[in-house]
């Protein structure tokens, strides 16, 4: 079953587990202002209360990702940043459903740090990043500093990050920012295949997995596996690790209840 709402400025989807998030501004390059950053930090907060809901997809309307914040709406006083949330609601907010990017056209500015907020990324070839910040005599707070080095590696990030040059959807798949490129309006479609295999899988599994690897680099090796082996046990010791093994030994699907 699938069921859709709409804002002025954003519209969900859902099906199968799967939640897909559209910024709908197309006529302003689905740039970001206060509205559509409030709609968008709701609909996150729908993807985290739901159990039913397994992984989420970013995306935007009319072949463009976001070209960051509206700065009409910005030099009239209108912010996109929210309290303890960052840009658009998203950049500095804790997520622990899996969110994959899927990019058409440009992702630029708090385009591309929206993008990195999430897991994966999925583009089309004719997609374009960018964190173009030192053009105009500023930096990107919002996650271009902190986590493009974390992604990349560090002389390239820096290269971007210095430079303000645009980092074509080709380029970043080579360096394994791009999980997968697509023809231009396939991403979504190619995200939605990608979200399903992990739809598929145990709930607290997934969530496990994603709580280990975004945890990892604050400990050291000894710490990160205590830390790690204190998300997992749970885990192991849950229904759905009797049920994937008895699954396998039946040889049927596994029917999992997140507990």
């Amino acid at each position: 079953m699938t069921t859709a709402t709409n804002t002025p400025a954003v519209r969900t989807e859902e099906h199968d587990g799967i939640f897909v998030i559209t910024i709908d501004r197309p006529k302003a390059r689905n740039a970001i202002d206060g509205a559509t950053a409030r709609a968008l930090a709701a609909a996150i907060d729908r993807l985290e209360s739901r159990d039913d809901l397994r992984v989420g997809i970013l995306t935007g309307a009319g072949g463009v990702f976001s070209a960051g914040m509206d700065l009409k709406a910005f030099a009239a006083g209108d912010t996109p940043i929210i309290e303890g949330r960052g840009f658009a609601g998203i950049t500095r907010t804790r997520i622990t459903t899996p969110l994959i990017a899927a990019v058409e056209g440009y992702a630029l500015g708090g385009g591309t740090e929206m993008a990195l907020a999430c897991d994966m990324i999925v583009a089309a070839r004719n997609a374009t990043f960018g964190q173009t910040e030192v053009h105009y005599g500023i930096v990107p707070p919002e996650g271009g500093m902190v986590r493009l080095p974390e992604r990349i590696p560090r002389n390239i990030a820096l290269e971007l990050l210095l430079t303000g040059d645009h980092l074509t959807a080709e380029r970043a798949e080579r360096f394994g920012l791009v999980n997968y490129l697509t023809e231009p309006g396939q991403a979504l479609q190619r995200a939605r295949e990608l979200a399903t295999g992990i739809a598929l899988n145990a709930p607290l599994a997934v969530a496990a997995v994603k709580r280990v690897v975004n945890e990892r680099q604050a400990f050291s090796d000894q710490d990160a596996f205590v830390e790690q082996d204190r998300i997992a046990a749970p885990v192991l010791a849950s229904h759905d690790a009797q049920e994937g093994a008895h699954a396998f030994a039946e040889r049927r699907s596994p029917h999992w209840q997140g507990r």
